[in-house]
């Protein structure tokens, strides 16, 4: 697949963002299923924010660079993540949450990306972990580079985000103007990349902001930044190679399950651990 431009859409109640892979292109990010990339100088474009969802079947990863989300989920997990935070949710069997941008001076930015669960642990325990910008350790690997790890290892740095279900490596790449880093890529990784700001040589290409390159039988990841430097998200993960039945914000192995997940949405069942306030404010 050739570089693209990731397209201007909207989610949530309304927020602006924009959508660089998600339902049309399954397979080919397995085991990733979506990476979105919202902000904005003006808080109307992502106020509204993402009031209270279900989700089912994956986990979600929401990295903010500038600004603030709220969250709120059935489990009971309450809190703010800011600059350089994550927020690492796992589904599982069935959450409710919200997700709400705050104001703040400037621009918001951040980005979220699902990952899919396999079929036997689709409906495992939800779980939540908030990683706070001063756990996520750096790691200079060639000089004038700079990367930010969320999970996985470079050079010895390991990511604070461990214990994954699929394995993942999820990090931020920063590279001063003419910066090159080259890191292998085990073969049975699909990986992508995706530029936040700058310009960067990758695969043979010249890649602008807002580019995703998706680097499916690369041996390696090499970059080169461009006179401006440049900034970009690289996730490698190891691919589920399952049936996948994707139904907005679930995400299952087939119709039937998909079908039966909102038949419990409909009940009042969806969340399969015991009900807390959140669940039966949103059933009422």
């Amino acid at each position: 697949m050739r570089p693209r431009k990731s397209q201007p859409t909207s989610d949530g109640a309304g927020v602006k963002l924009r959508r660089a892979f998600a339902f049309h292109d399954v397979p080919r990010f397995d085991p990733f299923l979506l990476l979105d990339d919202f902000g904005s100088d003006d808080p109307a474009d992502y106020l509204a924010g993402f009031p209270w969802h279900p989700h089912r079947g994956i986990e979600t990863v929401t990295y903010i660079l500038h600004g603030a989300v709220a969250h709120g989920d059935s489990m009971g997990n309450r809190g703010v993540i800011g600059d350089g935070d994550v927020q690492w949710m796992t589904a599982g069997g069935g959450i409710i949450h919200q997700e709400m941008p705050q104001r703040s001076e400037g621009r918001t930015r951040g980005f979220q990306l699902w990952v899919n669960l396999p079929a036997a642990q689709k409906m495992m325990e939800p779980r939540y972990r908030d990683v706070k910008a001063s756990s996520i350790p750096a790691a200079t690997p060639a000089q004038g580079v700079t990367v930010k790890l969320v999970s996985g290892t470079v050079d010895g740095t390991r990511g604070p985000v461990q214990d994954l279900i699929v394995e993942v490596e999820y990090m931020e790449i920063l590279l001063d103007a003419g910066a090159t880093w080259k890191r292998p890529i085990p073969a049975d990784r699909n990986s992508f990349a995706y530029v936040i700001s700058g310009e960067v040589r990758l695969a043979g290409d010249t890649l602008g902001p807002e580019t995703l390159a998706h680097l499916a039988d690369a041996s390696a990841l090499e970059v080169t930044a461009g006179p401006a430097g440049g900034r970009l998200l690289f996730g490698s993960g190891v691919p589920i190679e399952e049936p996948v039945a994707w139904g907005g914000p679930i995400v299952m192995n087939t119709q039937a399950e998909l079908d039966r997940a909102f038949d419990d949405l409909d009940r009042g069942t969806f969340i399969q651990t015991q009900p807390g306030e959140v669940h039966r404010r949103f059933y009422q």
